[in-house]
């Protein structure tokens, strides 16, 4: 069955965006790097990686639907952070703008009867919930330091030491 037009190009779009969401994550890596922030940029660097795979999940699925993978432009992000909770800020917006993206796609796939996108899709939403939740709970922890900003450096040794397993 060929996929519907519109949503092939929504669905080569969202690799496009998990591309870019690698891109910024890097930044982001790079970034808490430069700030001595060790955990955070284990953190992002992973989850760069992350989204890496999320882009091949969608490459393999248009190969797998005999479609074209349309490799469009990735932007540059934007790294200009003034501290670790803009950068993590900058991170949840991100995630939500690719939230409402992915229900976009699962929402129309379902309207055009377009089944194993529709099942593809379920795993991406799902996701997002995840992706959403841990740079939401990072900006709570972060929220209640503001007398003390010292105490993110003890959430960027937690960091650390959770995300050692990260080259």
């Amino acid at each position: 069955m060929r996929m519907d037009t519109k949503l092939l190009e929504d669905l080569n779009a969202q690799l496009n965006r998990e591309f870019f969401a690698s891109y910024l994550y890097f930044g982001m890596a790079t970034y808490f790097a430069e700030i001595n922030m060790e955990g955070f940029a284990k953190l992002t660097k992973n989850h760069a990686k992350e989204e890496l795979e999320h882009a091949k999940r969608i490459y393999d699925y248009i190969i797998l639907r005999d479609e074209k993978v349309n490799l469009l432009k990735i932007d540059a992000p934007d790294t200009n952070w003034n501290n670790p909770i803009d950068a993590i800020n900058a991170a949840l917006d991100h995630e939500k703008f690719v939230t409402d993206n992915i229900h976009r796609i699962y929402k129309d796939s379902k309207e055009k009867n377009d089944y194993p996108l529709e099942v593809f899709m379920q795993w991406f939403v799902q996701e997002q919930v995840e992706e959403e939740h841990l740079f939401q709970s990072m900006l709570d922890k972060m929220s209640y330091i503001k007398d003390c900003e010292c105490e993110i450096v003890n959430i960027d040794r937690e960091l650390k030491i959770e995300n050692n397993y990260v080259e």
